[in-house]
């Protein structure tokens, strides 16, 4: 592509060089080019510049290199530059950086091989493609898939996806995906599972025609087509395989590391199976066919298990275990043939030697004679046209025969199985479409090309050619669709490549010309070929060195073809003898495969031929015998695969193609490692590039009009934008790009050359760039200035501090200064003074020391001479005593030593208890007491301790007890549904326990506190007290209790937790059981659902036997069903009967024979007691008479009282109200209300005429009802007053005429006792009816009973014995539970009864006593009668209502089947229906009609189950009827009687509880149902949420302008732009709204709302996680910011409506943290540790999948680089997550149906008119 050269300048920096080992090397411009340079000045990645010399003869520029915002795009021709090293890089980009492996380019899917399990095709994956467009989603195998599937269904068209590439480039896999993609979404149209059988035949066809090779260990030898065929309603139905150029030379011949077909190994792997022996197989290196490659073995597979694999895949596909034994048979019989030896006798003829053991086995296995197949393998018959004669082979020759041999076995073989296949696949309905998979060979190019090459090379050519045909024809559409000037786009045509090969005088038609030819070689037709085409033809070359081989110029690359070979491959010659030998067979199934060659050689048939040279050898042909056979026979291999390609192409013409192109990204089978020289050969050959060369040479560019707006609106002014959106992109353009030939407007899009979306992406660049500059300069500036001005204001600050505190100093230095000289000067004068005074002193001192001297002097004389005299005196003295004092002396000094002896011993003991008592008693006084209450305090806190580690103790036990029990009910509620249901109510209450125990934890704890706070302060006394001392370590030994509390505080601390974490398991538990046993009742339904459907199409199938009865066809199941059906009609007492009548049963069975007058005198007992409960019945009916007699008497004049007080109060009521309504309007000050026009004026003017029409109404019934009750007054007061009375009493009477009333009301009493009597009449004479018929049915039983009788005297006696008794016993059996049931039922009625009885005769004796004492006899002559006035009282009804047996159906109709859900919420009370419902089952329990009850609740659930079937996608119903189906069970609940349920009712609810029956099983009945309605419901709000989810959540902008978009390519994705038909946030919102608003008007529990609530966000989050997990171009920073938006408007609806502890909130954690994934910092390792620890909620799958598809919008966002996903792989290693990638969006959470009480009374409910319900009433 030439591009301007303005283009190379400094703003575009990079380009692209070639490079001999990368291909292309990208590299940057130093210096910008100009017109007539020479040289580019370059510099690569690494740094190294070069100087890039242009060709001087084309002086073409090197390839620019797309911005990096375009690189890694989903579509190759979104790239602004169109051209291989962009198509390269591109690929390589999402292959290594993002493990991408499939990429658009325009209409292909590139697919590369990963060598790598990836999770990505999973059936999570596939529902998500599902219903998809091709565009919304990121490339996959899946999106192909369903866009052919779609196309198929919209367009009525036949589809084919051509998958092509080298081998072991993935071709297989591709196909085998692309098949199970069609069976999931499909299905089948019957139970037939034909994508069952489609996809089983993968394992078959892989191990007859796939083998080990060089480049695949996996490799198809042979082309397929397989057509899967649909119905009408695009549901599988069968299919259909063709095959192609099968590699037979691969049967005889392996290179080196490659292997035979895979089923001759697994044959090898399974000998030693018992049916195998007959084989005689052995290890694979035993035979020559399977050991030539020296590579016996695949790692990682196991052939003995393939070959398990290969036979249950055979089963399925009808092939039988003795065809398959055959098959194997056949298979060994090949391999046994590799290994027959020849010796050569000379060198022209050869011999098998004497009983050869392979080839005996050879000829056991084939069923031929021995002599007959060893002549033949070493001759051969030569036909002239005179005589036949035999001639010996050589060994060479014998050879290469039995190798022909074998491989015409193979390859029949090989047809026989895909015909069997194609017929196991062959629809049994009218195929109405197909789409067809062709999985065939790529281009192939090899050092040695031989006649397999040419053919696949040819069948390429032919493709490539429909393929740009295909491509042109698209580009064709979509300009005249878009009215673009169509210019002719100048594409490569092989047209003549394909005229060399095939037309007339071409390749092959020479090649079969020289096949006829008696002595033609590989060297005649090479020369032919030169003469022929040689410098006429610029498609054909010959070699320079070599006269046997030619060159041809294919669509991708030159081949040279070695033309050795060649014949005799066309040929593909075998010996007629050895055919007619194996056609001489026994076997069947061999002859099968030789019976009909023309079907093994028709075109549509698998063309033997081979790919690996087998012999350098020219094998002559023998001659055939003239005739059709030997015409058949000259068919070459070349001319049957030409015809074979011609019907491929007529099929693949006629249908829509779409492309999967493999590529092979390395020989070595490395996992996601790319060698761009294999990847641009296989690009080049597969039609990649040219696909792109088409693309580039028109306007590969196209965007619609909105996207171009909206991309670009940065470049637009405000003025520049229009109402009109395309008129306002053509004025930007023409204003943006001068030359009108680089763009086109086409009616919806704008169509652009190439490198003008990147000239437009630099112009935007640029323009933002230069905006970010603005910003960044006044942000910069403003921070400057802010930076400056916080700086100023510091400095200001600093030196005000500053200068205030040198300011602060110099005072305080002039302060010292003036204190320094007030210190000096009193320094000065205290040393001047202590100066003097020193002198003073020491002057005066020195006076007195010389005064003192003096004066002692003179006193020392004075002492001496008075003390001489005193001395004299006193020594005269002291000589006298001296000699008495020695005496004394002596005897003192005696005493005192004795004394003194005695006192040191006296003073040593008191030494001793001075130091122990004395000393301690004064250091220590009142430490006794101390000590005392410190032992005291000890005890107390040791009696504490022993109380608290006993409530320790208790608390352990109650725990483990608690535990265990929990467990034990954990057994329970796995073990049954109804434990689970009473396990619900236990672990409420064992909650409640469990909080009981916290409390009394939290205060155990608090006392723990309380006393290690005493003990702290006692301790710390202590130590104070004994520091030191024996008694303070005793103290603190004894305090040591404390460490052992806390301890057992540890224990208990731990036991709780221990608890806690024990309860949350069994909840764990229990609601992994609930989820489970709602999955099973959802598998029920869908169950049920589909045995309906098939009960429905029976009866269509069988209308002409439509009256056979159901139970012919379950003879078995009548006894049953009648045998339930009696019991369930019994009483309760009769259910209790049974078992003891059928225990009483058993031993008379056992009992030896018994005597007949037993028997007779059973049957006499049995009639006497027929008599009594004769006489019984007849007491009973003569007591019901007469107590009906006087209740009929009774209760008529009590109802006429009663009608007349009640018409009295009316006409009252009506009086006041219309009183009120006068007075209303007569005070009403407002004209404009009270006025004539008004219409409040109108509204009571209707209510005033109603009013006074029933006011008339009313007077009329009064006068007549006060002229009957005065009449019958009359006729009963002779009866109570029975007093005399004069003639003149009735003259008095008579005196108003009422004598006429009380004859006329007499006349009517005798009128009434007449009917009653006319009553009884027709009573008595039905009873006499029933009599008699009774009569003939004893009559009948009796005739019955002698005939049985009769019977029985012909057996044997013990057998007659027995069987009299059986039926004896079955006969009272049936009578006794006849007679109790009737017995219960008139004793109720008799209890009924009494009590009406009671309460008239009360009445009466009310009414009878108060005339008496109001009336007196006088008043009676004097006064008329009044009617008595009995104080009126409102009709006290029951809650319940009657209907008649026989509408219980249209009950059903009118309440259910045909009840519109929304005239009933919007105007009646919720959940009326089911009220209604509930009561009618009252009054069938108050009735005790257990028959009625079980009809009614059937027929209920019947009608329920149907309109959801019928109307299942309404969600209106399915929420009406979920609402109502859960009050009808909480209702049953409530009145059950059952203590649990009964606490929140209210006295008068409590009455109404039902008293005969147990509707328990019925309530776990309506819990399933509603188990399965609220999934149903979860299903209709998906379908209905799911289209908008995508396009709200992820695509469209709610904050506009934050994301732009990006060049999409041919495969638009939906606009993300608000249209008229996409969905948005707002979209979802009102979704939400409205289903909210139903749910509350349907009166629907707050608490299952929430439930659906959470549903709902699930599944918001799941879809929106799931496509931005598989949608590269939403995994943005911008995107991200979008989404965290969108989640906050839906956390702002929860909380709008009061749902955020619903948990939905909780379930878009994993969106949320996604969202935020996009928008964190993606470089350094704290990044990737705060990634770990923010996004608890995604699986490591999930967080490095967003990594990997993270994309930046704009160039000023980074791509993550490998080296941190890997480094977040490397920190979520030891994560234990799920490797799931995708959530299940189809999870439903198990639902609960909390117990919610309605505080409603039944007796208040009335039943609206509009329902349809006047055939049922109040009671």
């Amino acid at each position: 592509t030439s591009y301007s050269p303005q283009m190379y300048s400094l703003t575009c920096l990079l380009v692209w060089i070639p490079d001999p080992e990368e291909v292309w090397k990208s590299a940057e411009l130093l210096k910008d080019y100009k017109p007539g340079d020479k040289v580019l000045q370059l510099r690569l990645e690494e740094g190294k510049e070069l100087e890039y010399c242009l060709d001087p003869k084309t002086k073409e520029l090197p390839p620019l290199r797309n911005p990096d915002i375009l690189v890694g795009e989903n579509d190759l021709t979104a790239l602004s530059y169109l051209h291989e090293p962009a198509v390269l890089h591109n690929l390589k980009v999402r292959f290594i950086d993002s493990k991408l492996i499939y990429t658009y380019c325009g209409i292909v899917l590139v697919a590369i091989n990963p060598y790598e399990q990836l999770p990505i095709y999973g059936e999570d994956i596939i529902n998500a493609y599902s219903g998809q467009n091709m565009g919304d989603m990121d490339p996959h195998i899946f999106a192909v898939a369903e866009e052919a599937y779609k196309q198929m269904a919209r367009d009525e068209r036949n589809q084919s996806i051509i998958v092509s590439g080298e081998s072991g480039a993935g071709k297989t896999v591709s196909a085998k995906y692309a098949m199970r993609y069609f069976a999931t979404v499909s299905g089948s149209a019957s139970e037939a599972n034909v994508e069952e059988k489609v996809l089983a035949s993968n394992p078959i066809m892989e191990s007859i025609g796939n083998a080990k090779t060089t480049r695949n260990d996996n490799s198809s030898r042979f082309g397929k087509y397989i057509e899967i065929g649909f119905d009408k309603r695009y549901r599988i139905i069968g299919a259909n395989m063709r095959t192609y150029l099968l590699e037979k030379s691969r049967v005889v011949f392996q290179a080196e590391e490659e292997r035979n077909y895979h089923i001759f190994y697994q044959l090898c792997a399974s000998a030693a199976l018992p049916e195998f022996k007959t084989l005689r197989l052995g290890n694979a290196n035993f035979f020559h066919y399977t050991k030539q490659g020296g590579s016996p073995m695949i790692d990682g597979v196991d052939d003995a298990k393939e070959m398990v694999n290969t036979r249950q895949a055979c089963t399925l596909l009808g092939i039988s275990d003795s065809y398959q034994m055959g098959i194997f048979r056949i298979l060994a019989g090949i391999l046994h043939l590799g290994n027959v030896e020849f010796a050569s006798r000379d060198s022209d003829s050869c011999t098998v030697p004497p009983k050869h053991e392979p080839l005996t086995i050879f000829c056991d296995l084939m069923g031929v004679e021995y002599e007959e197949m060893s002549h033949w393998l070493c001759h051969r018959k030569l036909a002239t046209a005179t005589e036949t004669y035999i001639k010996p082979i050589s060994k060479l020759h014998a050879i290469n025969a039995r190798d022909a041999l074998a491989k015409h076995i193979y390859a029949n073989l090989f047809n026989w199985i895909v015909d069997h296949v194609n017929k196991a696949l062959h629809a049994t309905v009218k195929q109405h479409s197909f789409i067809g998979v062709l999985d065939i060979y790529g281009f192939e190019t090899f050092e040695i090309n031989s006649f397999e090459q040419f053919c696949i090379n040819y069948a390429n050519e032919k493709l490539q050619q429909q393929f740009n045909m295909h491509v042109f024809k698209l580009e064709q559409e979509e300009y005249m669709k878009e009215q673009i000037p169509w210019t002719l786009i100048d594409f490569y045509d092989n047209q003549p490549c394909i005229n060399l090969i095939e037309a007339k005088m071409g390749v092959l038609d020479l090649l079969d010309e020289e096949c006829k030819m008696p002595k033609g070689s590989d060297d005649s037709w090479a020369q032919k070929l030169y003469n022929t085409h040689l410098n006429k033809c610029a498609l054909f070359e010959k070699p320079r060195m070599s006269n046997k081989a030619f060159i041809i110029k294919h669509f991708a690359d030159k081949v040279e073809y070695q033309c050795e070979g060649f014949l005799e491959k066309n040929k593909d010659t075998v010996y007629e003898e050895q055919i007619k030998v194996l056609k001489s067979s026994k076997f069947k199934l061999l002859l099968e495969l030789f019976q009909d060659e023309e079907k093994v050689l028709s075109p549509t048939s698998a063309t033997p031929s081979g790919r690996v040279p087998l012999s350098r050898m020219p094998i002559k042909p023998a001659k055939a015998r003239p005739g059709q056979a030997s015409k058949e026979h000259k068919k070459t291999v070349g001319h049957q695969f030409r015809n074979s390609l011609h019907l491929l192409m007529e099929t693949l013409n006629a249908t829509t193609p779409h492309y999967v192109r493999c590529i092979k990204p390395n020989d070595f089978k490395f996992p996601f490692t790319f060698d761009e020289k294999r990847a641009v050969q296989q690009l080049r050959a597969c039609g990649v590039l040219e696909t792109i060369r088409i693309s580039a040479a028109g306007f590969p560019s196209r965007w619609t009009y909105q996207e171009f707006f909206s991309r670009y609106r940065v470049l637009m002014k405000q003025k520049d934008v229009l109402g009109d959106r395309k008129q306002t992109c053509k004025n930007v353009l023409e204003k943006l790009i001068q030359d009108k030939d680089k763009y086109q407007f086409g009616k919806t899009k704008i169509f652009f050359r190439a490198g003008q979306v990147a000239y437009l992406e630099k112009i935007r660049a640029d323009k933002l760039r230069a905006a970010c500059i603005r910003i960044q300069k006044t942000i910069r500036g403003w921070l400057m200035r802010k930076k400056y001005m916080r700086m100023r204001r510091a400095a200001i600050t600093i030196q005000r501090h500053v200068r205030g505190y040198q300011a602060r100093c110099y005072a305080t230095f002039l302060r010292r200064t003036r204190a320094a000289i007030t210190i000096q000067k009193f320094q000065r004068m205290y040393v001047v003074r202590k100066r003097y005074r020193c002198m003073r002193d020491a002057t005066i001192a020195l006076q007195a020391l010389l005064r003192g001297y003096m004066v002692r002097n003179k006193y020392q004389m004075m002492l001496r001479e008075h003390k001489c005299v005193v001395l004299q005196k006193h020594v005269r003295g002291w000589l006298a005593r001296r000699r008495y004092r020695r005496t004394l002396r002596a005897i003192v000094y005696l005493q005192c030593c004795y004394r003194r002896m005695m006192a040191k011993r006296e003073l040593k003991k008191l030494k001793i208890e001075a130091r122990s008592v004395e000393r301690y008693k004064k250091l220590h006084i009142g430490l006794e007491n101390k000590i005392m209450q410190l032992q005291r305090k000890i005890d107390e806190q040791n009696k504490e301790y022993k109380s608290l580690l006993e409530k320790m103790n208790s608390l352990e036990l109650t725990y483990s007890t608690e535990t265990e029990k929990l467990r034990s009910d954990v057994e329970r509620l796995r073990m049954s549904e109804e434990e689970a249901k009473n396990a619900t109510n236990r672990v409420l209450s064992l909650q409640e326990e469990i909080a009981k125990l916290r409390k009394e934890l939290h205060q155990t704890q608090s006392e723990k506190k309380s006393i290690e706070e005493r003990a702290d302060k006692y301790k710390h006394e202590t130590e104070q007290a004994c520091m030191g001392s024996q008694v303070h370590e005793r103290i603190y030994r004894d305090l040591g209790w404390n460490s052992h509390f806390g301890s057992l505080l540890s224990v208990a601390e731990s036991m709780e937790k221990k608890l806690v974490e024990e309860t949350k398991q069994l909840e764990l538990d229990l609601n992994d059981e609930r989820l489970r046993y709602q999955n099973l009742l959802n598998e029920f339904s869908r169950l049920e659902e589909r045995y309906d459907d098939l009960k429905d199409e029976m009866n269509l199938m069988v209308v002409k036997s439509s009256n056979i009865s159901v139970f012919l066809s379950f003879p078995s199941l009548f006894p049953i069903f009648t045998h339930c059906r009696a019991s369930l009609c019994c009483g309760r007492g009769a259910l209790l009967d049974l078992p003891l009548l059928f225990l009483k049963q058993e031993p008379s069975e056992k009992k030896a024979a018994l005597d007949m007058s037993l028997f007779l005198k059973l049957q006499k007992r049995v009639s006497e007691l027929e008599q009594e409960k004769q006489s019984l019945q007849d007491e009973l009916d003569r007591k019901e008479e007469q107590a009906l007699l006087l209740i009929l008497v009774c209760a008529e004049l009590e109802y006429e009282s009663l009608k007349r007080q009640e018409l009295e109060s009316e006409n009252k009521k009506l009086k006041n109200e219309l009183n009120e309504l006068q007075k209303a309007l007569t005070e009403t000050r407002a004209p404009e209300v009270t006025a004539p026009g008004a219409p409040a004026y109108r509204v009571l003017l209707d209510q005033l005429t109603s009013v006074s029409e029933e006011l008339e109404v009313r007077k009329e019934e009064v006068l007549i009802l006060r002229s009957q009750l005065v009449s019958q007054k009359e006729a009963i007061q002779p009866k109570v007053n029975p007093t005399v009375q004069s003639p003149q009493d009735y003259h008095m009477l008579n005196e108003d005429g009422e004598l006429w009333l009380a004859y006329e009301g007499l006349k009517q009493a005798n009128r009434l006792l007449e009917s009653q009597l006319q009553s009884q009449k027709k009573s008595h004479e039905n009873e006499l009816e029933s009599l008699r018929g009774e009569i003939q049915s004893l009559k009948e039983e009796n005739n019955r009973q002698q005939q049985l009788l009769a019977q029985n005297l012909q057996l044997p006696p013990e057998a007659r014995i027995e069987a009299s008794l059986q039926h004896e016993i079955t006969r009272l059996t049936n009578e006794n539970l006849d007679l109790m049931e009737q017995l219960e039922k008139q004793d109720k009625t008799v209890r009924k009864l009494k009590k009406q009885l009671k309460v008239f005769a009360k009445k009466i004796g009310e009414l009878e006593v108060g005339q008496m004492e109001n009336t007196s006899p006088g008043q009676i002559i004097d006064e008329p009668i009044r009617p008595v006035n009995i104080p009126r009282k409102e009709k006290d009804f029951q809650g319940m209502l009657e209907y008649k047996k026989e509408d219980e159906q249209k009950l059903v109709k009118n309440l259910i089947l045909e009840l519109k859900p929304r005239g009933v919420a919007v105007n009646l009370i919720p959940g009326l229906p089911a009220y209604i419902l509930f009561m009618c089952v009252r009054h069938a329990d108050y009735l005790n009609d257990d028959q009625k009850v079980r009809s009614l609740l059937t027929s209920t659930i019947n009608g329920i189950k149907k309109v959801l079937k019928k109307r299942g996608d309404d969600f209106e119903t399915v929420s009406f009827w979920l609402s109502n189906t859960c009050r009808f069970l909480h209702c049953l609940k409530q009145y059950s009687g059952e203590e649990g349920f009964m606490k929140h009712n209210t006295p008068r609810q409590n009455e109404h509880c039902l008293t005969n029956f147990d509707l328990a099983e019925y309530r776990q009945v309506l819990s399933d149902l509603a188990i399965q309605i609220y999934q149903q419901l979860v299903r209709v709000l998906e379908n209905i949420l799911q289209p908008m989810i995508v396009s709200g959540m992820l695509e469209h902008e709610t904050i506009q302008g934050v994301s732009g978009v990006k060049p999409t390519g041919l495969r638009k994705r939906t606009s993300s732009i608000a249209d008229e038909g996409t969905y948005t946030l707002d979209s979802i919102i009102r979704q939400l709204n409205s289903f909210h608003s139903v749910m509350c008007q349907h009166g629907m529990d707050p608490e299952l709302i929430k439930q659906v609530v959470k549903q709902m966000f699930y599944i918001i989050g799941a879809i929106t996680l799931n496509n931005l997990l598989l949608r590269k171009d939403m995994c943005s920073w911008s995107k991200g910011m979008q989404i965290r938006y969108n989640v906050s408007q839906l956390e702002e609806w929860l909380r709008d409506k009061n749902l955020m502890n619903s948990g939905a909130k909780e379930t878009l954690e994993p969106l949320i943290q996604a969202a935020q994934l996009l928008q964190v910092k993606k470089k350094t390792d704290e990044d990737a540790e705060a990634i770990c620890s923010m996004c608890n909620a995604l699986t490591t799958a999930q967080i490095v999948k967003v990594l990997n598809l993270y994309t930046p919008v704009n160039e000023f966002e980074e791509r993550v680089l490998v080296s941190f996903i890997r480094t977040i792989q490397v920190r979520l290693r030891d994560r234990k997550d799920s490797p799931q990638l995708l959530m299940d969006a189809k999870h439903i959470f198990p639902v609960t149906f909390p117990f919610n009480p309605s505080s409603l009374a039944l007796e208040t409910i009335q039943i609206p008119a509009s329902l349809g319900l006047g055939f049922i009433s109040r009671v």
